[in-house]
């Protein structure tokens, strides 16, 4: 079986724990483990990944300062807006990564293909 990437597994593993988290206690999500204090800050569970790899999850409670320069929702708000920017930010440099990989694999073939003929040409 291939090894399934670690990106891919610890956002599996978020996901279940945020799924949890956020349905009622009726429709527990999670069939294993149990979350336990392990300090003021924050709780863990013992979770299997998608490779069969017990993993520890740690939850954790951040609580932001008091700021004069701005309201907890303005805070929120662009904490939220900063995210989606560099999410949108990723997407477009990795849409520009593929264009580039694709130009320059016609460029190579392109430049096999004019090799192959000036070898077949002589």
């Amino acid at each position: 079986m291939a090894k399934i990437s670690k990106t891919v597994v610890d956002k599996d593993l978020r996901d279940r724990v945020f799924k949890d988290m956020f349905t009622s206690s009726e429709q527990a999500y999670l069939t294993e483990g149990t979350y336990q204090k392990i300090n003021d800050r924050q709780w863990g569970v013992i979770l299997t990944d998608a490779n069969g790899v017990q993993r520890y999850v740690r939850i954790g409670a951040i609580v932001a300062e008091e700021r004069d320069d701005m309201t907890a929702e303005e805070l929120m708000k662009s904490e939220i807006d900063a995210y989606n920017a560099k999410q949108a930010d990723k997407a477009e440099k990795a849409k520009k990564k593929e264009a580039k990989i694709a130009k320059d694999k016609a460029r190579r073939e392109t430049e096999a293909q004019a090799k192959a003929n000036e070898v077949s040409a002589s």
